[in-house]
């Protein structure tokens, strides 16, 4: 064994475990297993935890190196873990000479941890990276960090306030990975649209898209991470209507659908709002398929206010639902805020996983019969522009391949490979 990274989390941490293994392995570090770890609910901690001491377990020699938003957040919760050798910060975990101090010298007890103030951090450095390990489409960092305090998250405290990658530097990045066979681009971030509020002229996201596309002509598709919709400007709507290789899916952290609760959330739009993004990106891009983030039980929300957020699913056109039975994080307001009895909770979102079920499968009777380019991802799977799922048999993974859609199981599609597309 040489180097592992398990990632948990989102695709800035998938983006970032590729950073920290070329780092490391540069540094000299050999036996080590470097787990980048997620904050956003308790269950992703406690996952960590249990990666953590499988890893020792498992590779009782090997070094285990812990970082991520948890480490970051919750440093002492780690450290104190016998299994754990060093814990380093988001910055930390970036930088080569963390991996070639522990290379050259090893790790005292006293040098354990190695997490600094994350609210210090003023820029976000572009980490020029060939691919990611045993993935088909690319994910590209464009932002990190988050200005916003919504009173459930505790990820701002984790990767610090919002800072933007320098275009030229997105673009030479994307410019490298096309290069390299990636037909398809994800930009990600913790806030990618707050975008540019940083940088010289302070560009918005749409700006960056637009450049993007037309300076990476090669390019076939580019997508959008989770996006507040609220935030998006108006060069972003003109490329969505414009240019097809930005692909017909949007993600929304929208969270909830109810105006007390967004109200109580710290969120910055109105229900109204979120469903009036959706109605002008349809009239736009009518092949348009939405996915959203939605938390069950938060605190203080009623049946009647849960209701609202069943409701917005159907106003909005939802397909993919990711939803999330709410969980206090230590340190933020909400955890302050009156709390729903666990059942309750857990019955929200199983209603809730309920609807997303109903509007996926409805979604996917609507897409038999027609032909979609699909990217395979590995072999028998890939995925349509919309981002629905495709089994499917042949293919290459990263290729892109005309499909005729002959059949749904109520969670994917059945296609029938037809030819490359173009």
């Amino acid at each position: 064994m040489s180097i592992d990274v398990v990632t948990f989390g989102c695709r800035l941490n998938s983006y970032e475990s590729e950073v920290m293994k070329r780092e490391a392995e540069a540094a000299g570090l050999k036996d080590a297993i470097l787990i980048n770890t997620c904050a956003v609910t308790n269950e992703a901690v406690r996952q960590a935890r249990q990666a953590v001491r499988k890893a020792k377990r498992d590779n009782p020699d090997a070094k285990v190196i812990v970082t991520g938003c948890a480490a970051q957040t919750e440093t002492e919760t780690f450290s104190n873990m016998d299994e754990v050798d060093l814990v380093l910060g988001n910055t930390e975990k970036l930088e080569r000479k963390s991996y070639a101090d522990v290379a050259a010298f090893g790790i005292s007890e006293t040098e354990k941890v190695r997490v600094n103030d994350i609210m210090s951090v003023e820029e976000t450095a572009g980490h020029l990276i060939d691919g990611l390990t045993g993935r088909s489409r690319a994910f590209v960092q464009v932002q990190n960090g988050c200005d916003h305090r919504c009173t459930f998250c505790i990820i701002p405290y984790g990767r610090g306030n919002s800072r933007s990658v320098p275009m030229g530097v997105v673009i030479d990045q994307i410019t490298r990975l096309t290069g390299n066979g990636y037909n398809e681009i994800v930009l990600t971030g913790v806030d990618i649209t707050s975008y540019g509020a940083d940088l010289p002229g302070t560009p918005k996201l749409g700006t960056l898209t637009a450049k993007i596309l037309n300076m990476v002509p090669d390019l076939k598709r580019l997508r959008l991470s989770s996006i507040d919709s609220i935030e998006a400007d108006e060069d972003l709507m003109q490329v969505i209507a414009d240019d097809h290789r930005l692909m017909p899916h949007f993600h929304l952290s929208l969270q909830a659908g109810d105006d007390m609760i967004l109200k109580r959330m710290k969120r910055r739009h109105l229900r109204a709002d979120t469903i009036r993004f959706c109605e002008d990106v349809r009239k736009m891009r009518p092949d348009v398929v939405f996915g959203a983030d939605i938390i069950a039980g938060f605190p203080t929300e009623t049946e009647e206010m849960f209701q609202n957020s069943l409701r917005i699913v159907d106003e909005c056109g939802l397909t993919h639902l990711h939803v999330f039975p709410f969980s206090p994080r230590p340190g933020t307001p909400a955890a302050r805020m009156p709390q729903l009895d666990r059942s309750i909770i857990k019955e929200r979102g199983a209603r809730l996983r309920e609807k997303g079920a109903q509007v996926l499968a409805q979604h996917l009777a609507t897409e038999v019969g027609k032909v979609r380019p699909v990217l395979i991802e590995k072999e028998g799977l890939g995925r349509t522009e919309q981002f629905t799922q495709v089994e499917l048999a042949g293919g290459t993974a990263g290729e892109i391949v005309e499909t005729r859609i002959i059949g749904h199981t109520g969670r994917h599609l059945l296609g029938e490979a037809l030819s490359k597309a173009a």
